[in-house]
């Protein structure tokens, strides 16, 4: 629910991108001297980890993952419908997902936002071991909300961002260097932590940037989110109306993770659908389900309990896909005294109860 300014656009140009420069703040060209100091050692930890990768994406397709117990996948479905007497929950129509599926045996917990900009997020507010360290304490925060289910870590990371400039062809948004999206999957691995590439496409289209993260698809950790309220089919600026995705672009993006888990012998990906207002998401019940895509419909609204409850059960409760998920700002809810920041004991009586938690 942020979109990159063009003078934040000229500090991702000017600023550097080794992951010396990514440990400190990147709000305009900031630099410190221990940065600096430490580039090579920086750089080198990135070129490691680069090669790390490339040897996993190698032997992936060695690799076998545990097959999916029906019974225990049920039993954990059920389980988040939460004593829904809606008949909506849990999902009858889906399939039993495909081996190493993170969903519904784990909570997913993330911390959202762009290295370079401190405005967009926690992610990218603070440096990486303080980062860490305050995501591990909702960590375990939610463990003790919910002690049946594990939780498993992460980074949502804006990989292509929308901006208040066009730039040369005029499309409204940034994609991330390669070098950026690099070190973010560093910082992940800091904690065994999977990551989230979200995907703001403004005057572009899915169909046009989605294919460009492929190689970064293709690792068994790696999986997506998309922004509808920045997908501009009516040509306004990002940031002045709020954007929109179909069922057929939904259903195009679950295609191509399909495939690429099939191809590569991959465990089954997740794949993330911000969503706040009716209009971000039509024909929902147009949406596919396949095995090899667990398919979470993202509440990423903000302001008090009540309106974000609200947002929950309108949009995300009365027009299910398969699994939720639920958005927690550390700045927008508190807005409005005496607003504050919903708790996990809160959000696990909501029916169904969220599996997929980001902090922003």
């Amino acid at each position: 629910m942020y979109f990159m300014t063009y003078k934040q656009q000229l500090s991702i140009v000017c600023a550097s991108i080794s992951l010396s420069a990514l440990l400190f703040s990147c709000n305009g060209v900031e630099s410190k001297t221990k940065g600096a100091a430490n580039s090579s050692d920086s750089a080198q930890t990135v070129k490691n980890t680069e090669a790390e990768e490339a040897k996993t994406t190698e032997s992936v397709s060695a690799n076998t993952y545990a097959p999916i117990d029906s019974a225990k996948y049920w039993d954990a479905v059920k389980n988040l419908a939460n004593g829904d007497t809606t008949g909506l929950w849990p999902v009858i129509k889906q399939p039993i997902p495909a081996p190493g599926a993170i969903l519904p045996f784990k909570r997913v917990v993330v911390y959202y936002g762009n290295l370079y900009s401190k405005k967009m997020g926690a992610l990218g507010e603070y440096p990486p071991k303080e980062m860490w360290s305050r995501l591990n304490k909702e960590v375990k925060a939610w463990e003790k909300a919910d002690p049946s289910t594990p939780v498993q870590p992460g980074i949502h990371y804006i990989a292509v961002v929308a901006q208040g400039d066009g730039g040369k062809d005029g499309k409204y948004r940034f994609r991330m260097p390669d070098k950026q999206i690099d070190s973010a999957l560093t910082i992940a691995k800091m904690h065994n932590g999977i990551v989230f590439l979200d995907i703001q496409v403004s005057l572009s289209t899915i169909q046009q940037e989605l294919p460009l993260l492929e190689k970064y698809l293709k690792l068994p950790h790696v999986h997506l989110g998309i922004d509808p309220e920045f997908s501009m089919k009516t040509g306004h600026k990002p940031g002045t109306k709020i954007g929109t995705y179909d069922a057929e672009d939904i259903n195009y993006c679950t295609r191509f993770l399909q495939k690429l888990v099939k191809d590569n012998n991959l465990p089954a990906k997740i794949f993330v659908v911000h969503r706040f207002t009716k209009g971000m998401v039509t024909n929902y019940k147009n949406i596919k389900l396949v095995p090899e895509v667990q398919m979470v419909m993202h509440m990423d609204g903000w302001g008090e309990p009540e309106l974000k409850k609200g947002t929950y059960r309108h949009w995300i409760r009365e027009q299910p896909v398969q699994f939720t998920g639920f958005k927690l700002f550390y700045k927008n809810d508190l807005k409005k005294a005496p607003n504050r920041l919903m708790t996990p004991d809160e959000l696990m009586k909501l029916s169904p109860k969220p599996i997929y938690i980001q902090y922003q």
